[in-house]
């Protein structure tokens, strides 16, 4: 029978029906060990009783009454934020593609109402991922995203990962407004940008008054073993991108800017009709109040330890599958010398679930409550799998 979802996805021939922590169970019965985490989205795994408590208080009490009043969650997890990060504002979204859409319109009204209309350009990555908007592929520019999809939105300077002498450079041009980047890559295959790369992007951008605009979508709350990853270099943006570990579970993504960053953000520049709905600020209220505290990101660390321990053995124990690991805090990737695919499909024979990304990297994104349990046996499962890729299994 023909499929009556689009076909944009080569979807894995499972169907699973309930989550608890960090396992899953397909509709027939079988249990998996979630490696994956809904792409770094489940930060405290499936079915938590405080995000199903939340989330069950307010749909006995109100869904939607739309951005034309005020929502009480929504202030309430915008204080939250603004507690605990950098920011002095935020708009939410619903996704991380929505935050990238507002991102870049924050950035580029910013400059028109300081009278600086011709700075539009935004500086990018190779290897970047933001979302599959119009925007959010320009920004990429990467073919795969891009191909049959013209015009794209023009404005984004794409450099090459790491290219010093070319971002310096670039950054000198009068047409450019901002710095546009993933402190870790995640889709690019889980590459993270040292400390001093981040600071010297901070102090380029200082040097040239441009905005610095991070994405962590999938590196942010709490994923790295900090609540977000650029705290690691000690620096702060002016404009940040959330989504994914946010709402738990929930749709729910987020901009956070400074008030000099978000000044030219007034009144009918921008809207969302499910933005900061009731029931996602309820979860994302939920999710921030764990997640932030000290001693949670604590554990954090102490997990990702553990978790890298056990994935340098598997590395190994099986060269000839795995070249090694890379990564930060519960945001690890194992870089394959076989195809990453095939060690994604040998984990579903294992009933292990993780995610492949570029650069022949598979990603690891569980659950930042992950049990060390649950860890051991993750270790157990991969290696079967990496033998059953090996041929020795």
């Amino acid at each position: 029978m023909i499929s009556t979802v689009l076909p944009t996805y080569n979807r894995a021939p499972m169907e699973f029906v309930s989550g608890d922590g960090s396992w899953l169970q397909e509709k027939d019965g079988r249990r998996f060990l979630d490696l994956g985490a809904g792409i770094a989205v489940n930060v405290l795994g499936h079915a938590h009783p405080a995000l199903v408590d939340a989330l069950t208080a307010q749909a006995n009490s109100l869904w939607h009454v739309s951005n034309l009043y005020h929502i009480g969650s929504q202030q309430k997890l915008a204080d939250l934020l603004a507690e605990h990060t950098f920011a002095d504002t935020t708009f939410f979204t619903n996704s991380g593609t929505e935050s990238c859409e507002l991102a870049v319109k924050m950035a580029r009204k910013y400059w028109h109402d300081k009278g600086q209309p011709e700075r539009t350009d935004i500086i990018t990555f190779e290897g970047s991922f933001h979302g599959r908007s119009a925007a959010g592929i320009a920004a990429a520019g990467s073919e795969k995203m891009t191909h049959g999809m013209g015009p794209l939105l023009p404005g984004f300077v794409h450099l090459p990962f790491g290219d010093h002498d070319a971002l310096t450079e670039a950054a000198k041009s009068p047409t450019v407004g901002a710095i546009l980047v993933e402190p870790v890559q995640g889709e690019g295959g889980i590459r993270p940008l040292p400390d001093a790369c981040l600071k010297g992007l901070r102090d380029l951008c200082d040097e040239h008054g441009l905005l610095m605009i991070l994405d962590e979508v999938q590196c942010g709350v709490g994923r790295t073993g900090k609540l977000f990853a650029h705290e690691w270099a000690g620096v702060s943006p002016d404009i940040m991108m959330v989504a994914k570990g946010i709402g738990g579970g929930f749709p729910l993504g987020a901009v956070l800017a400074t008030e000099e960053a978000a000044s030219g953000m007034t009144a009918g520049t921008h809207g969302s009709t499910y933005g900061g709905n009731p029931l996602a600020c309820a979860v994302g209220c939920a999710v921030m109040e764990i997640v932030a505290d000290p001693a949670f990101i604590e554990d954090v660390n102490r997990k990702a330890g553990l978790l890298r321990q056990k994935l340098e053995g598997l590395v190994a124990d099986n060269p000839e599958v795995f070249e090694g690991v890379r990564g930060q805090g519960l945001m690890l990737g194992l870089k394959c010398k076989a195809a990453n695919t095939d060690v994604v499909a040998a984990g579903y024979g294992q009933e292990v679930l993780c995610v492949p990304a570029a650069d022949n990297v598979v990603r690891l994104l569980p659950a930042l409550n992950i049990t060390d349990e649950d860890i051991a046996e993750a270790a157990t499962r991969l290696d079967k799998a990496a033998k059953q890729v090996a041929g020795d299994g």
